[in-house]
């Protein structure tokens, strides 16, 4: 086995609320400054920069999960993590025919779509600030069809979590786990909760990633053995 460092929570500068500075490039090498072996690339309702940072995390040898970072129907924030950028791209057409009205740079910032090398390819015109209209079940089924897993965001948070907009964590949801940030103890969740819980970041600046992180016990770096780990399959685990 294995002890991976891992950040799940990392926003591009895709995202609205994003710095401009968090580049594909930017991020992968700040990653590994921090001492992070694997992340996940979790943009605001899209996975447009999911594939450059994959490529320059296999320039500079370091494991980039693609995903998304869903905002459901109501208003409830869950990260969307798989594999392959296929199957974070399928997610993003689904969230994409659910997802109503138009970017304004000026209120909410600038998409940025870039590629590996720092260069601009382009600006995203979706909201993607906004909520889909996917019911927060319907999200969860469609990451799991697709072959992802799904965690709940920042259940801590008085906004955008499982917690503040239902009040509870419903045990029918079928997450494969929970994020707490920083600031609040496992044992306050725990107790609320039967669901592995984890620590991530939510780095929207360079100078946030890796702030926190949580440790995959493993054989390799791959989400198949990430899922292992959270169901606690043959010596799997995760700690903090």
């Amino acid at each position: 086995m294995i002890t991976l460092k891992a950040d799940f929570h990392i926003h591009t500068c895709l995202s609205p609320c994003g710095d401009l500075d968090m580049t594909p490039k930017a991020i992968v090498e700040n990653s590994l400054e921090k001492g992070l072996d694997l992340i996940a690339v979790c943009d605001h309702n899209s996975a447009e920069n999911a594939e450059a940072t994959i490529r320059m995390g296999l320039k500079k040898g370091l494991k980039v999960l693609p995903g998304l970072e869903v905002c459901s129907r109501e208003e409830v924030h869950s990260l969307a993590i798989f594999e392959s950028a296929d199957q974070a791209l399928k997610m993003q057409e689904i969230v994409y025919s659910h997802l109503k009205g138009t970017n304004r740079p000026e209120f909410f910032g600038d998409q940025v779509v870039a590629n590996e090398f720092d260069e601009v390819e382009g600006f995203n015109d979706h909201l993607l600030i906004g909520a889909s209209g996917l019911g927060l079940l319907e999200v969860i089924d469609n990451v799991h069809k697709l072959g992802g897993i799904s965690i709940a965001s920042h259940v801590d948070r008085p906004s955008f979590s499982v917690m503040s907009q239902l009040g509870f964590i419903p045990k029918d949801l079928p997450l494969d786990g929970i994020e707490i940030s920083q600031i609040t103890k496992f044992e306050e969740i725990s107790a609320m909760t039967d669901l592995p819980v984890m620590t991530f970041s939510d780095a929207h600046f360079i100078k946030d990633i890796g702030r926190v992180h949580t440790e995959f016990y493993v054989e390799t770096a791959s989400l198949g053995e990430i899922k292992m780990a959270l169901k606690g399959e043959s010596g799997r685990k995760i700690g903090v």
